[in-house]
């Protein structure tokens, strides 16, 4: 470690951290631009053959930033797309933003730091920054939006500037530091372990706008929403939300052994992929029996069709959606993991007046009511299992294969799981069953 870093690791005081030197390169997990086309032709692109765990060099901050002491950060399935260059080399998003001039020039490098999540120390603030300061315990927002765009203020991600951090952007979250925009910083939840803290702002606020928000699905009390991938990063805290907003949690999983974690998560109801007879080529004949097949097993346990559908499976989901949420239904959408090109029989949309909700991310405010609910311990943490920096490309690697559930989390700075934690009396009302639902830590 630098200098610094020691000092976070050490808890120094604010007046220390200011004091000590920012170093002029930091270790991070980071891709390099001469790395594009080492799959071409290759049939299982292996991330762990593009990631790099190394030195990159400290960039400068600028006047509406901080730097961030990043002491864990978790994986998101945006690094597998990175690290596998596809469905563009994300070095094309860091091209053209660099074409902006000024600070945006800094993100056009050859190297790319990856990460869309973080928790960790502020060690500087721009001279610009207000409502933050150096020793600050954070986490980071997964969006980077634009503030001189007018349609940010009716809702940050309309604006064309919003970028996806350590996607879209450099110097992102798997890493010794990362830099954010001031307004991508809020404050840790007080219970949580840095781990458990940096696991939650990319999927969970994706989920509240999808399911929460006025923007998405908008659940009420009493709702059926069914949840594609019910044990995944977005399905295990779209399991949560609906359970705490009073609705019926419908989970399909995709294999018996996710079962009982879905339902330990709240599923009132929990369908294996297999009893539907998913899996081979997508044709509007079997989407059209997988969905008579799913429904007559949603209205066989909770007697009614779903109210809305959350969906971020994508080509070999979409259609049984739109099939089998009831008439006047939502299916709310934020990804496609299977395939972007979706097919559905229209006839089943327009004549049965359901709507089809594109959803991204969250804005700021979003994002601050969802992080409240984790500092009230209304939501947790859903990690499975937590890597170092170093061991970075492995775990991108379990999440490109699947072999996951829940988040999975990497120590950065940390030097071992369980720290961070300023509110022990809040943590140990909850317990440890309902800290780590999906986790039994040894």
């Amino acid at each position: 470690m630098d200098p610094l870093a020691e000092a976070v690791a050490c808890g120094a005081s604010p007046q220390v951290l200011q004091s000590t030197a920012v170093p002029d390169s930091y270790v991070a997990a980071h891709l390099r631009k001469e790395d594009v086309g080492m799959f071409a032709g290759v049939q299982d692109k292996d991330v762990r053959k593009s990631l790099r765990v190394g030195r990159v060099p400290m960039p400068r901050l600028a006047p509406d930033e901080v730097l961030v002491a990043v002491m864990a950060s978790s994986v998101n399935y945006n690094s597998v797309w990175s690290a596998m260059f596809e469905p563009l080399p994300t070095f094309d998003f860091l091209a053209r933003y660099g074409r902006e001039g000024g600070y945006a020039t800094r993100h056009d490098q050859p190297y790319h730091v990856l990460g869309s999540d973080a928790a960790g120390v502020i060690v500087r603030v721009g001279d610009g920054v207000r409502k933050h300061k150096v020793g600050d315990h954070a986490v980071i927002s997964c969006m980077q939006v634009d503030d001189q765009e007018p349609a940010t203020h009716a809702d940050g991600m309309l604006g064309a500037g919003q970028r996806a951090w350590g996607f879209e952007t450099n110097f992102g979250g798997l890493a010794h530091y990362a830099i954010a925009r001031a307004s991508q910083i809020l404050p840790k939840p007080a219970h949580l372990t840095w781990e458990e803290a940096a696991s939650t702002m990319l999927t969970a606020t994706t989920s509240y706008r999808m399911l929460i928000s006025d923007k998405g699905a908008r659940i009420k009390l009493g709702d059926i929403v069914l949840i594609w991938g019910a044990t995944g990063g977005l399905g295990a805290f779209a399991v949560q939300l609906v359970k705490h907003a009073g609705g019926i949690p419908v989970g399909v999983v995709g294999s018996q052994e996710k079962v009982g974690p879905a339902q330990k998560l709240g599923c009132d109801v929990v369908i294996n992929r297999q009893e539907i007879g998913m899996g081979g080529e997508v044709t509007p004949e079997r989407t059209i029996e997988q969905g008579k097949r799913l429904g007559k097993i949603i209205r066989r346990e909770v007697g009614e069709d779903p109210h809305a559908v959350f969906d971020y499976v994508g080509r070999a989901t979409f259609g049984i959606s739109v099939f089998v949420v009831r008439r006047g239904g939502t299916v709310v959408t934020c990804g496609s993991s299977t395939g972007y090109q979706h097919l559905y029989d229209n006839r089943y949309l327009w004549m049965n007046l359901k709507r089809i909700v594109g959803s991204h991310a969250a804005n700021l405010q979003e994002q601050a009511e969802c992080n409240r609910l984790f500092s009230l311990g209304k939501l947790a943490p859903v990690l499975s299992a937590v890597y170092s920096l170093q061991e970075t490309p492995e775990a991108v690697r379990l999440v490109q294969q699947n072999r996951h559930t829940g988040k999975v989390g990497v120590r950065c700075l940390a030097p071992r799981e369980g720290l961070g934690v300023t509110d022990p009396q809040l943590r140990e009302h909850l317990g440890p069953q309902r800290l780590n639902p999906l986790r039994t830590l040894g």
